[in-house]
């Protein structure tokens, strides 16, 4: 199998229209490398449609722990996503300990599902800078000190590689 994109039927691109189960995959397309078989950008339009994120750290004992979070509050290509959380909490802690992380987007259909991990590094950042960068209005639910609550930290996922699913069929790419 090799991938040259997602698309709705009868579309040159993405789109998610109304009807929410009409993805398809373009398979079977001969190119010659990943560069020229994965278009970067088609990915990174399908994950800025998803409204969650599955964040994925190692906790002390060597297990993966998976965690549901609203989308990336920043992206930068596929290369870095930004999400805000607690300082306290243990994902934090399991990332100072072992950055190894990955991140998971998916959308599922009636009968096609839709997937895309990114595995890399989380660095747990704590600078005014990057926290004023992502703060939103309504975070004062969550972080009561307002942006400067020293709860309020962000995580910095820079991806190195990830692998794509669609009917069934996967594609390993990297990220430069």
């Amino acid at each position: 199998m090799i991938l040259s994109g997602i698309r709705r039927p009868g579309k040159n691109k993405w789109q998610h229209g109304r009807d929410r189960y009409s993805w398809t995959c373009w398979t079977d397309t001969p190119k010659k490398n990943i560069e020229e078989r994965m278009d970067n950008n088609i990915i990174e339009n399908f994950i800025r449609k998803q409204k969650v994120a599955f964040i994925c750290s190692i906790d002390e004992t060597g297990f993966p722990n998976v965690k549901a979070m609203l989308k990336p509050r920043k992206m930068e290509g596929l290369h870095s996503f930004y999400f805000s959380t607690n300082t306290s909490s243990m994902r934090v802690r399991q990332y100072l300990n072992n950055p190894n992380a990955c991140i998971y987007f998916y959308h599922k259909g009636l009968i096609k599902y839709v997937g895309v991990m990114l595995k890399g590094k989380m660095e747990v950042l704590t600078d005014q800078e990057t926290k004023d960068m992502i703060w939103r209005k309504g975070d004062t639910m969550f972080y009561k000190g307002g942006v400067t609550d020293p709860d309020y930290c962000v995580l910095k996922f820079t991806a190195e590689a990830g692998r794509y699913y669609c009917d069934l069929k996967t594609e390993s790419f990297t990220i430069e």
